[in-house]
């Protein structure tokens, strides 16, 4: 029902290979058209590419899956385009419908992977591509499947692209809350720096045997929060903000912890209120300070000077209530658009799983 076609790359060697009108289409490209169908790629090749390897030009409405490292990425080409050799093309015959052998393979989904093999990059290989059998109906009844899955991802996409809005707006009204209160200048207030108000320090190095105990004890790196370690370092409540790999990250600790050597750490709050100081760092952006060129970093003496709108002791703990409540409300909302998100994966889910059990 359909042609079975390679793709290829033409040689990185020869400059002239590139540049010209032939779409070429990577897993970049189809990760970024997922599901869709494809009309440009973010490199071109030209007859000269073609001609010298064995890549090939593929007509509209060839049907593209990947196969190697990212396995699964599927899409309809808009007009004639080669691939890399990442994938397995199809073109389709009069019985079958593009977008309907497109669909079959978003309904495998992650299934997909039982036909691949390869220790390290898993890999559908061509025999296996080959082998692949599916039951397929009239062309009427594939064009009659075709038009309400269509129909239906259309609106999901809408919804989700809403939802993911919301998400967005959510998120931004606390950061812009967050700028405000840190902006302001009101009675008692004063114009300081970071190095005024704290202290920072930074974190310590964990052995690899330290690495390999489990304890009750968090260890706070800049990817986030594990518990591997069995003696405490610095007593709660605390601040940590990460200094390599994941810049500028903040985390609270209600408890003892051990700040990681890819951290910097409140050591000396100096009488301010430790929640306040949080969102003091959850609000600064502190990734353009970074010191390092191939491994970008944070030092103390970096963040120190940054100068702050900064309030008295006795207005700290009712400000970080206020921010503290609507931090609450904002992950209340995350929540919920969170969930819908995950509710319209599974309707798509859903829908396909209906289209190819015959239940449409």
């Amino acid at each position: 029902m359909a042609r079975l076609e390679s793709g290829h790359t033409p040689s990185r060697r020869h400059p002239e290979y590139w540049g010209g009108a032939v779409p070429w289409i990577s897993i970049r490209d189809a990760k970024a058209h997922h599901g869709r169908t494809i009309d440009d790629t973010a490199e071109k090749t030209n007859e000269l590419g073609i001609k010298n390897s064995s890549a090939r030009l593929l007509p509209a409405r060839t049907v593209c899956l990947s196969r190697t490292a990212s396995v699964g990425y599927v899409v309809v080409t808009a007009q004639p385009m080669a691939t890399s050799q990442d994938f397995v093309n199809w073109i389709c015959g009069e019985e079958l419908e593009p977008e309907f052998l497109q669909y079959l393979f978003l309904a495998e989904g992650a299934d997909l992977l039982r036909f691949a093999s390869g220790a390290v990059h898993q890999t559908i290989y061509f025999p296996e591509a080959k082998a692949f059998h599916a039951c397929v109906p009239s062309r009427a009844e594939q064009q009659r499947i075709v038009a309400i899955l269509d129909e239906a991802f259309d609106g999901i996409a809408k919804a989700r692209a809403n939802a993911e809005k919301n998400l967005q707006n959510a998120r931004a009204l606390f950061a812009s809350h967050l700028q405000s209160v840190f902006n302001q200048e009101g009675d008692g207030w004063q114009r300081t720096t970071v190095g005024d108000q704290i202290m920072l320090q930074r974190g310590f190095d964990i052995t690899k045997d330290q690495q390999n105990r489990d304890g009750s004890v968090p260890v706070v790196s800049s990817g986030g929060v594990k518990s591997f370690h069995d003696t405490a370092m610095v007593e709660a409540p605390g601040v940590v903000i990460g200094r390599k790999g994941t810049l500028g990250k903040v985390f609270y600790l209600e408890r003892d912890f051990w700040p990681h050597d890819t951290t910097l750490w409140v050591k000396d709050f100096k009488g301010n209120d430790p929640r306040l100081v949080y969102y003091l760092f959850a609000g600064l952006d502190v990734k353009d300070l970074d010191s390092g060129t191939a491994n970008p970093a944070l030092n103390r003496n970096q963040v120190h000077p940054m100068k702050i709108n900064w309030p008295p002791v006795t207005q700290q703990m009712a400000i970080a209530l206020t921010l503290d409540s609507l931090q609450e409300e904002t992950q209340r909302l995350e929540a919920i658009y969170q969930q819908k998100l995950a509710s319209l994966d599974e309707l798509k889910k859903s829908l396909l799983h209906q289209a190819f059990s015959g239940n449409l």
